[in-house]
């Protein structure tokens, strides 16, 4: 979730330091639909592991 926020973190401020050079908004575009993608990402590995995780952190409660 960290990796996420710092990706999406520095997309934003290469974005914005983009427009503040006065270039086109299509690379805003452009950059928007990276980090939709990004974030369709992360909650599909999210949905597709999730189960894994909390039964690997259920076996390590029931062990300690």
């Amino acid at each position: 979730m960290l990796a996420l926020f710092a990706t999406v973190q520095s997309v934003l401020h290469t974005a914005k330091a983009r427009l503040v050079r006065e270039e086109k908004g299509a690379t805003m575009v452009e950059y928007g639909i990276m980090v939709a993608f990004i974030a369709i990402v992360v909650l599909a590995v999210v949905i597709l592991l999730g189960p894994e995780i909390a039964a690997l952190f259920q076996r390590v409660r029931d062990a300690i």
